[in-house]
């Protein structure tokens, strides 16, 4: 065990006469920059803003990266399609049924934290797979 006498380096502070308002400031400015490229870098839920993926891991998939397809019951999705997405969990059995990609089966990508359905898996024998996100439910900052 760690005695509170010999060991305090998170009570350091720098004494008043020795702060300026220059040296706060700088510290304020580098906080700011960094989270503005860490934002950039990562495409989030939009439900709770855990992150999905990056715009690196865009892929296009039948010469395109976004598609727009309808489920059986009518209901319009625009996908993007991702190389990995470490965000998502994966829902149910593979099914071949209705599958957008030829080739491909596919299973329900949920977000991890909040479960939010955000798209599906596609998986192939041959040609690998890739997931198909629905845009309107992630946000990038």
């Amino acid at each position: 065990m760690i005695s509170v006498d010999t060991y305090l380096p998170h009570l350091f502070r720098v004494p008043p006469e020795k702060q300026s308002d220059e040296m706060l400031n700088s510290f304020i400015e580098d906080e700011t920059q960094d989270k503005v490229s860490d934002q950039e870098e990562y495409i989030f839920c939009r439900q709770c803003h855990n992150v999905i993926t990056s715009p690196a891991e865009r892929i296009e998939v039948q010469g395109s990266y976004r598609h727009t397809f309808a489920n059986p019951h009518g209901v319009v999705f625009e996908i993007g399609c991702f190389r990995a997405v470490k965000g998502c969990g994966h829902a149910g059995p593979a099914s071949t049924e209705f599958s957008w990609f030829s080739g491909f089966s596919w299973r329900i990508a949920v977000c991890i934290q909040c479960l939010t359905h955000l798209g599906w898996l596609f998986t192939s024998p041959d040609k690998g797979s890739f997931h198909g996100l629905i845009l309107d439910r992630l946000i990038t900052q």
